[in-house]
């Protein structure tokens, strides 16, 4: 549902979730379905995922071919660099074709950064696009991890798709007491119950857009905006999560290249430390055609644009996910989306004519 510019930009889906939490486990079913035979999948350490039974042939030093079709290589220097080598082996013939990529996270890992890496090079941003964000949600020691370890509510809150694994060894009760409480984190995040990591390829791929060769794209969960208005915010919340609040705001009119340049730009250097994620599906003004917008901290990917709205359903709409940033503040700032086509960018918010 692109154009050919943006086909051409392959999508990166990040699977991420805290130690202990199941990733390992769902990686390995996926690297056995046929269903990743058109994926790369960088992982950390081939060490961590149980390999021996899936491996055909060896096609670079650090890149092995599995029987299910998919590619899977560990993470060099750098994100850049593994994505780059992925590239340079598929553009000369030396690594089977692959149109989607899969990176496994260290549980460790604070998904900002590596977000916005993603969208900071411009070798990264011309061949590869973020698709989507996959956290593992560890059913048992979630509610404790959410509490003492703010990596894991950040990988919480910056989610398309949240796995709750381990579900068979809590209670009923418990199971949903973790899930409101996601909810209240991350309403736009859908969540998929996972028993022993058994997750099919299609539930974890193109979860943020959704799959641009088969239809339109997935965004209808994270644009939901009655699933923000009814989640009640911070009444079961530790101060740290309370915090930390996903925003919804419809924006009803087209917008023009120049009003979300400026909006972009200026989210970045007023809150950028505060976003932890920025997703939204506009009209573009001067195309009529709707565009979708990413952005991390103060790194804004560039707009995709689709052929046709999702769903037939025109509607603009914008979702916030931050720390610390008020709902009328923000939507305050939506006023420079109504810039003109060709206006001059505005030194503040606080400079907004229109």
């Amino acid at each position: 549902m692109t154009g050919s510019g943006e086909e051409a930009r392959i999508p990166v889906t990040l699977l991420t979730g805290f130690l202990g939490a199941g990733k390992t486990t769902v990686l390995n079913g996926l690297l056995g379905d046929p269903g990743m035979a058109d994926a790369a999948v960088i992982v950390n350490e081939f060490g961590e995922i149980g390999l021996d039974h899936l491996l055909i042939r060896s096609a670079q030093d650090t890149v092995v071919l599995l029987d299910s079709g998919c590619l899977c290589c560990t993470i060099g220097n750098t994100l850049r660099e593994t994505l780059g080598e992925l590239w340079m082996g598929r553009v000369r013939g030396e690594l089977p074709r692959f149109d989607r990529v899969l990176v496994e996270t260290t549980g460790l890992a604070e998904p900002g950064p590596i977000l916005a890496s993603l969208t900071r090079d411009p070798f990264v941003t011309d061949h590869f696009r973020l698709d989507g964000v996959v956290t593992c949600v560890d059913a048992v020691h979630a509610p404790a991890q959410l509490d003492a370890q703010p990596e894991v509510l950040r990988q919480v809150a910056v989610a398309d798709r949240l796995l709750l694994t381990k579900t068979d060894l809590v209670s009923a009760q418990a199971t949903a007491a973790i899930e409101e409480r996601l909810a209240g984190i991350n309403p736009a995040a859908s969540v998929l119950r996972v028993v022993r990591g058994a997750v099919p390829p299609s539930q974890v791929l193109g979860v943020g857009l959704g799959d641009m060769r088969g239809g339109a794209p997935a965004v209808a969960g994270w644009l939901a905006e009655e699933r923000h208005a009814a989640v009640g915010h911070g009444h079961h919340a530790a101060r740290h999560e309370a915090d930390i609040r996903a925003h919804c705001f419809r924006v009803d009119h087209p917008v023009s290249w120049a009003g979300l340049a400026a909006w972009c730009e200026l989210m970045a250097e007023s809150h950028g430390e505060a976003l932890l994620r920025v997703k939204g599906l506009l009209e573009n003004l001067e195309t009529g055609a709707p565009v979708v917008v990413h952005g991390v901290h103060t790194l804004f990917d560039r707009p995709l644009r689709l052929d046709a709205w999702p769903g037939g359903v025109r509607r603009g709409v914008l979702v916030v996910i931050c720390r610390g940033l008020a709902e009328d503040d923000l939507r305050r700032t939506l006023r420079v989306l109504a810039l003109p086509s060709g206006a001059g960018r505005p030194a503040s918010f606080a400079d907004v004519v229109v």
